[in-house]
């Protein structure tokens, strides 16, 4: 597993593993299984795929819907069908969500998880299921559609009982996969965390931000404005979620006039820092890091191959 915070150098690095020790790189990227949407994603560029087998990148629409139930699924499967050809699989991105929802189940998220099924927010989905218990006969008639979902998670809660029907629904809508499966998923992978041999890239602040600044500029070059014009010529809102996310929702307010190029390259490259931030925090939480540097290719090589031998 190689995670850390975005323009950190994961993708050169996962490459060059995945070489000398026969990988096949899984993307844990929120933004990478998107279609058409190549440059304000800083996927691998088609020359890097062609050097290693890449996962999970161009796998949905823009306007499609893909929870982090969805990734635990197909990343699982991805996991097995390499380990299974005898390659090792690299767990690759900075999508902290995804790989806590991989190891460690979806049981346990919050509101701040940012979940939902793709048309609704977590917190709507709350708020809507709230206001149906509120009802005449409003407990019988979710209790009705937990059974309808989820049978098994129904069969073990009592009909009374408002908070465990309402966490069953709240789970089942947000990543479309039923509560029962999600608890089965974290008893299944249980064992997965300790036999992953997991990596942190860090750099130092400034030279990180360098980085980010650099990268701005490039996929502005690169045509990130020309990207978007074409994803909103093939009928993808600007409103959808995909396109508000970072580097797309700032091409849209240049297009539109709100922004000139300086104003949008500026705030692009802060909300990236502030992006990059919020992904260090997030993985800092897991002790079981081991955090390197990009370019300590011995140190990380020599940790792979005690890894590989045990």
């Amino acid at each position: 597993m190689i995670v850390g915070p975005t323009a950190v150098g994961k993708t050169e690095l996962s490459l060059s593993i995945g070489e000398k020790f026969s990988g096949e790189i899984v993307s844990v990227d929120s933004m990478q299984v998107y279609r058409y949407m190549d440059i304000g994603t800083a996927k691998a560029s088609p020359a890097e795929r062609a050097r290693l087998p890449h996962h999970l990148i161009d796998i949905v629409d823009p306007d499609d819907e893909y929870t982090a139930g969805r990734f635990v699924e197909d990343a699982s499967n991805a996991m097995a069908d390499i380990a299974g050809r005898g390659k090792l699989p690299l767990l690759v991105g900075g999508t902290g969500l995804y790989l806590q929802s991989l190891l460690s189940g979806l049981c346990e998220f919050t509101e701040t998880d940012g979940l939902g099924n793709g048309d609704e927010s977590l917190a709507a989905i709350r708020d809507r299921l709230k206001e149906s218990l509120a009802q005449e006969g409003g407990r019988e008639k979710l209790f009705s559609e937990l059974e309808q979902y989820d049978p098994e998670s129904a069969a073990r809660i009592h009909p009374n009982d408002s908070q465990r029907i309402l966490r069953g629904l709240e789970i089942f809508h947000a990543t479309r996969i039923p509560w029962s499966e999600h608890l089965a998923r974290q008893r299944r992978n249980s064992g997965l965390g300790p036999r992953i041999l997991k990596l942190g890239l860090f750099l130092d602040r400034e030279m990180l931000y360098e980085r980010i600044g650099q990268r701005t500029e490039m996929m502005w070059e690169e045509g990130l404005v020309s990207e978007v014009e074409r994803l909103l010529d093939m009928g993808y809102d600007s409103s959808l979620k995909s396109m508000q996310s970072i580097g797309y929702r700032h091409a849209v307010n240049f297009l539109a006039g709100e922004w000139d190029r300086a104003q949008t390259l500026e705030l692009l490259a802060r909300d990236t820092r502030r992006y990059a931030k919020r992904q260090f925090t997030w993985f800092k939480k897991d002790n079981d890091i081991i955090w390197v540097r990009p370019d300590e290719n011995r140190k990380i090589f020599q940790m792979i191959e005690k890894y590989m031998g045990t």
